[in-house]
């Protein structure tokens, strides 16, 4: 090999040692520089080997030489991502529902190379703690992309949506029927990605769950509902339609034992640690379901019809286990009573 393309591959190869196997707590001599150069089938002697870290240096990597017990070692000490900022990095990617294990195991093996050997197990071993459910749709990644894709170029999308079966497989809706809408807008709610897209059909836009969606493509087909779009108050539609779900928006008045809307609604004190509370919600079964889920630390105050649909609510859910109910007070039939 030419001496001038020994010395370029000497180069890369040290650069590459000092990536993967030093860091802030993990340095090599001069002489185990030597030896891994020599194991990457790179000669060099440790003269030159000061020369090419002074050129690593003058390129911008961070090098550092450290004498400790008898012995100096050269570490690199800084570098793109810090540890921190990694293991940040790989929390994100293992809480993510919708990035399935076999991708989280990809895009975390790809963290790891962003540091050295000995700091990547740090990463490995935080995989290991971290179990979350996550979604088992491979494609999603490609159809997220693919939708950003159709946005930029303006054009419609088809593609199958589908339900989750009993045995835990999307099937397709509409008996296999493509959907075809225009897209506007992609959204991160609930831990999964959703499309907000026109359908011109029906003349609304709605939203769709990304991780949902199979067989997605591009149309042809500049996409439409522009001017529904530019219309629409995108906080208000999301914070409707991810927060409280689609139903009729009511001004409520609750009591609770503390403040479960943050801080953007009005509030007062009513007693010791009990709160009064009026927000704007679609009132929907879905809300009914999420007020059902905290039992007696939350009630309705007004509006009396609100108050009314939730008591019908919770009797239909009791006529499933108690036969002949006669009202939700608690008058069960004379054999029921203890």
């Amino acid at each position: 090999m030419p001496k001038t393309s020994e010395q370029k591959r000497k180069i890369l190869e040290l650069c590459r040692i000092f990536e993967e196997r030093t860091d802030d707590e993990h340095g090599m001599t001069a002489a185990e520089l030597i030896g891994a150069l020599d194991e990457c089938g790179v000669s060099a002697e440790r003269k030159s080997l000061y020369g090419d870290i002074d050129a690593l240096r003058d390129f911008g990597m961070d090098i550092v030489s450290v004498r400790e017990a008898q012995r100096t070692e050269y570490r690199l000490v800084s570098r793109t991502f810090e540890l921190a900022e990694l293991k940040l990095l790989v929390d994100a990617v293992q809480a993510s529902r919708f990035v399935t294990a076999k991708k989280s195991r990809a895009l975390i093996a790809k963290l790891e190379t962003l540091t050295s050997h000995a700091e990547a197990g740090q990463l490995h071993r935080q995989v290991v703690v971290a179990q979350r459910g996550k979604s088992v749709n491979e494609q999603i990644y490609y159809s997220v992309d693919t939708i950003y894709a159709a946005m930029a170029s303006e054009c419609m999308i088809r593609f199958l949506y589908c339900e989750w079966s009993a045995s835990k497989q999307l099937v397709p809706r509409r008996s296999g029927a493509f959907y075809e809408v225009s897209p506007w807008l992609l959204t991160w709610e609930n831990e999964n990605y959703y499309l907000i897209a026109y359908d011109h059909a029906a003349s609304i836009l709605k939203y769709y769950r990304v991780d949902k969606m199979l067989s997605l493509s591009i149309l042809e087909q500049p996409r439409l509902g522009r001017d529904v779009f530019e219309a629409l108050d995108i906080a208000g539609f999301a914070k409707k339609t991810f927060g409280m779900f689609a139903g009729d928006e009511t001004v409520v008045t609750l009591r609770c034992d503390n403040s479960r809307f943050g801080t953007d609604v009005p509030m007062r004190p009513i007693s010791g640690r009990e709160l009064q509370v009026r927000a704007s919600v679609a009132v929907s079964h879905q809300f009914f379901g999420w007020l059902s889920g905290f039992g007696s630390r939350i009630r309705i105050v007004s509006p009396e019809s609100v108050c009314e649909q939730y008591r019908r609510y919770l009797q239909d859910i009791l006529s499933l286990y108690i036969a002949d109910i006669t009202d939700i007070t608690g008058n069960y039939p004379e054999e029921d009573v203890p």
